[in-house]
């Protein structure tokens, strides 16, 4: 039998189902966006600082309230294009997190109102991407944080963070989503950072990394070199999708 709840004003679970009130709901989208930092070898998460209650003046991530007639997809990269220009960019749904009481407004809605947020994680590049000040308010502020600095944030947006750092972790290990933001030609340094980044500097040692990877065949060498510092020239990659069809889905072995 279900242990009743004291702190609740409202016993639902005594309640015949017929004379449970229905939830009403608010949605909203909230985007997780992170990027690579090659040159620091730093993840980063854009966060943007609140221009309204609640949570006046704090730092929060990117979201908006879905639109009479617009989709969940399209209020993710409405707001996307709000706060900030960017290229190739990889933007997929990540989690709804609904719990009671997530935000102060359902305490002083007189409806009884609930708030969803139906989370996105977007992975775009550093180098490409160009934040936006807010229209309305031009000392609105956004800015990317690196992912061991982010501060308390507003509503439950730590957890949706540390909920996508997650995600991006696995989705690194079984599909392309890295060369979804790389350039067409890129070095195995440029990837090998990547991954140092987002999976932590321990994961592999790069000269492990290198010879694992080209033993899976699915980098081409153009045969362009580039020099960058005072090293030897390294040589330019592609990704092939075909060759890497094979391994979708499948943990690589270099991780």
């Amino acid at each position: 039998m279900p242990i009743p709840n004291p702190n609740s004003d409202l016993n639902i679970e005594n309640q015949p189902r017929n004379q449970q009130t229905l939830a009403d709901f608010k949605v909203g989208v909230d985007n997780v966006i992170f990027s690579v930092d090659t040159m620091e070898n730093r993840l980063l998460v854009l966060l943007r600082k609140r221009q309204q209650e609640p949570f006046l003046n704090l730092w929060s991530l990117p979201g908006t309230l879905v639109r009479q007639g617009e989709s969940l997809e399209d209020a993710a990269y409405r707001i996307m294009a709000e706060k900030i220009k960017v290229n190739n960019l990889y933007l997929e749904q990540l989690y709804t997190f609904g719990g009671p009481n997530r935000d102060p407004r359902e305490k002083i809605d007189s409806y009884g109102v609930r708030y969803l947020s139906v989370s996105y994680f977007a992975l775009v590049r550093f180098d490409e991407a160009q934040l936006i000040a807010d229209k309305i308010d031009q000392n609105s502020r956004v800015s990317w944080y690196p992912i061991n600095k982010i501060p308390q944030l507003a509503f439950d947006h730590n957890e949706i963070i540390a909920y996508g750092h997650r995600r991006l972790q696995n989705k690194l290990e079984y599909s392309p989503i890295a060369f979804e933001v790389l350039p067409k030609t890129f070095t195995l340094n440029d990837l090998y950072q990547l991954y140092s980044a987002v999976l932590g500097e321990n994961f592999s040692d790069y000269s492990n990394f290198r010879s694992r990877l080209l033993k899976l065949g699915f980098l081409s060498d153009t045969g362009i070199k580039v020099s960058r510092g005072a090293g030897r020239p390294a040589s330019l990659y592609k990704f092939d999708a075909e060759a890497f069809a094979p391994f979708k889905d499948k943990p690589l072995v270099f991780i």
